[in-house]
């Protein structure tokens, strides 16, 4: 069964994008050290999952030669990997080896789970997080807290109707005040 882990960018007041959807408040801070740990962790293999509006954010931005320049070994992974994006509205997803997938995400989630493979990671795409982690499929939660408080926003557990326990499982803090985070559920 491969692993579903979940990648998430979020400030220090608990949010993955701002009022206003947006999330270019987490590339600030960025240096020669995060730098390294991102490329490094972009290595590892597995599918990319995306809901529609981190794919339509990625697939803006790394097939650029700015992303290319910026982070030439995460912009290979992201444009070589293999991804997945789910979304009833879209017709097409054109960006380098993605499927489109319209079906139920949770029955969706379980068979890709179930199929042989390297492991399959949640980037961005805190609706799918909301949706998949009630529902006992996210098996890790990979997260760097960023220190700024945007004072509003949306989390990646909205809409929650019960408390999810979590164990962590390792963290690393970056002289740029970043802070990794790794968390396995405890149930």
């Amino acid at each position: 069964m491969q692993k579903l882990s979940v990648f998430q960018n979020i400030s220090l007041d608990g949010y993955f994008v701002d009022r206003n959807g947006e999330m270019n408040w987490a590339k600030s801070g960025v240096d020669e050290e995060f730098n390294a740990f991102t490329a490094q962790n972009a290595k590892g293999g597995g599918t990319m999952i995306f809901g529609r509006v981190t794919y339509d954010l990625m697939a803006s931005f790394w097939p650029t030669p700015q992303a290319h320049q910026m982070f030439p070994v995460v912009a290979e992974r992201m444009n070589n990997g293999l991804k997945v994006v789910f979304s009833r509205k879209m017709e097409q997803a054109p960006w380098n080896n993605t499927k489109l997938v319209k079906g139920d995400l949770v029955e969706e989630i379980r068979k890709m789970k179930a199929a042989p493979g390297e492991g399959l990671v949640i980037l961005g795409s805190g609706s799918l997080v909301a949706q998949l982690a009630p529902e006992g499929l996210i098996d890790e939660y990979q997260m760097i807290m960023n220190p700024i408080a945007l004072g509003g926003g949306r989390t990646m557990f909205e809409g929650l109707k019960t408390n999810l326990d979590f164990k962590l499982t390792n963290s690393k803090t970056f002289k740029n005040g970043k802070v990794f985070l790794s968390y396995t559920p405890s149930n």
